[in-house]
């Protein structure tokens, strides 16, 4: 199937709808939302490059409402890296044990919040060690929550995935 057909691109546009949905939705809670999770099992079966797609699109339309700044910079930057990195760990996914997954999805948590530090606290502030001690309980928060999102969504959200990207591959077979 073409990298770039035109299921590919609905699906990233559904996605990019859901991540900015969800995000907007649990914008209460801090640091805790489905989009790292989501990001991350859509990058196993989209790929590194419709992946970091994928958080370059999900981060300007929920900044849209959230409020942009060099923040949004930072996002794009950590979920480009947790989506590249997904996508081609997605290759391999099927050997790695479901435990390691859910560590995956818990690390990654922490490694947005690492690269934001990075990069506010340490490039633009001049002050990285306060700046990411100050964020590690809102980490925290993400890891955790990223690993309860993804208990929940692993297997429907990868089922519905891989299906509808199947789907003329299975129509192909048939004839």
């Amino acid at each position: 199937m073409n990298k770039f057909s035109v299921r590919r691109m609905t699906i990233i546009a559904l996605l990019t709808s859901l991540l900015t949905i969800g995000r907007i939705w649990f914008a209460v809670i801090p640091n805790v939302q489905p989009n790292t999770t989501i990001l991350i099992l859509a990058s196993f079966v989209l790929g590194p490059i419709q992946g970091l797609l994928l958080a370059i699109l999900s981060t300007i339309t929920t900044n849209l409402v959230l409020g942009h700044g060099l923040w949004s910079f930072g996002q794009m930057v950590a979920w480009g890296l947790i989506a590249v990195m997904s996508g081609i760990l997605g290759r391999y996914r099927h050997k790695i044990p479901w435990l390691l997954l859910t560590l995956y999805a818990g690390f990654c948590g922490f490694l947005f919040g690492f690269i934001m530090s990075i990069l506010m606290g340490g490039i633009i502030m001049q002050k990285f060690w306060p700046y990411y001690l100050a964020g590690l309980p809102f980490d925290l928060n993400h890891a955790v929550g990223n690993v309860v999102f993804f208990v929940v969504l692993y297997k429907p959200l990868l089922f519905v995935m891989e299906q509808y990207m199947n789907k003329d591959v299975n129509k192909k077979a048939a004839l």
